[in-house]
């Protein structure tokens, strides 16, 4: 909450109206301050038109990925639900903004890089309160659909189209997909994303693995995808314990047995990383990208991560 006066509106609401549950929690989780001040370099109103705040402008974004909303179903429930305007920071009887000067906030977050620096600051902050231990970095990618339906095949021969530059073709398990690749590198012990990347669907998750490696954990895990001796090396040298899963080779019919125990050894611990992208698909609707433009997608990407963190903040510090 912000520290300005109530309104009478406020003042006088039944107390099973105000800020409860889930938003109270998320409210409270962090110091929301310095994401308002990273947002405020946004102008976040029209032209010629007084500018919202900047704080309670980013809060609605939040809550767009928090329960899936577009700009349209946004500047509804921010009408509608007493809760979503407390959290925000709008009073009762004060407007909020409408659809076209949220996407044009949202846009503007995305080509500023305000989205990417608030979740640096959100894990930040958690690891202030401890719950980034750094046993191990959990690795992992997933497909996600483009905004736009797949196109024919034959019109794929290059890395993307027209319709959806940033999106490509790949395949996997016999099937062929068109859309990017979310990589994500989670601490082991919390499950908390500290690494978030976004690409092309047909880039490969080992030419981006390097990149989730924060260099202070105890251990990496992977699957075979994630083989490289060059990796292996370099986590050596940090004296990073590497737990990556091996593969077969050429002329190799199976994995010699110390390879396969340790495959089953490394499986369950990487596991949890999976429910990541569980939640991001079945329970924040990112099964399919949200928009047509790279950009805006990597930035929805690093919201929705965010949203991510501060929720499990909350579950791991009230369980």
């Amino acid at each position: 909450m912000s520290d300005r006066q109530l309104s009478l509106a406020e003042a006088l609401l039944d107390p099973r109206m105000g800020l409860r549950g889930k938003l109270k929690a998320l409210s409270e989780a962090i110091d929301w301050a310095p994401l308002g001040a990273l947002a405020g370099k946004i102008r976040t109103g029209e032209v010629g038109r007084k500018p919202y705040p900047a704080l309670p402008m980013l809060k609605a974004l939040y809550l767009a990925s928090l329960y899936d909303l577009s700009d349209p179903g946004l500047e509804e429930a921010l009408i509608d639900r007493v809760s979503f305007r407390l959290f925000c920071g709008f009073a009762l009887d004060e407007e909020t903004p409408d659809e076209t000067t949220l996407c044009r906030f949202r846009n503007d977050c995305a080509a500023a890089g305000v989205l990417e620096a608030a979740f640096a600051e959100v894990n930040r902050q958690l690891d202030e309160k401890k719950l980034i231990v750094r046993k191990g970095t959990l690795m992992d990618a997933t497909i996600v659909a483009a905004a736009s339906h797949k196109p024919p095949v034959s019109e794929g021969s290059k890395a993307s189209v027209e319709r959806e530059p940033g999106a490509s073709f790949t395949r996997k398990g016999g099937k062929s997909y068109f859309g990017y690749r979310v990589h994500v590198g989670a601490d082991a012990g919390s499950r908390l994303i500290r690494r978030i990347a976004v690409t092309p669907a047909h880039v490969n998750e080992s030419l981006v693995a390097d990149a989730l490696i924060c260099g202070d954990e105890r251990a990496v895990y992977a699957d075979k995808g994630y083989e490289s001796k060059k990796r292996r090396a370099s986590l050596r040298s940090r004296g990073i314990k590497d737990r990556i899963m091996h593969r077969s080779h050429k002329n190799q019919d199976e994995l010699p047995h110390w390879q396969s125990r340790r495959n089953a050894l490394i499986a369950p611990r990487r596991a949890p990383v999976e429910a990541i992208f569980g939640s991001f698909k079945r329970l924040y609707g990112r099964a399919r990208a949200r928009y047509c433009n790279f950009r805006h997608n990597v930035a929805d990407f690093y919201r929705l991560a965010t949203v991510y963190n501060l929720r499990r903040a909350v579950s791991l510090t009230t369980s």
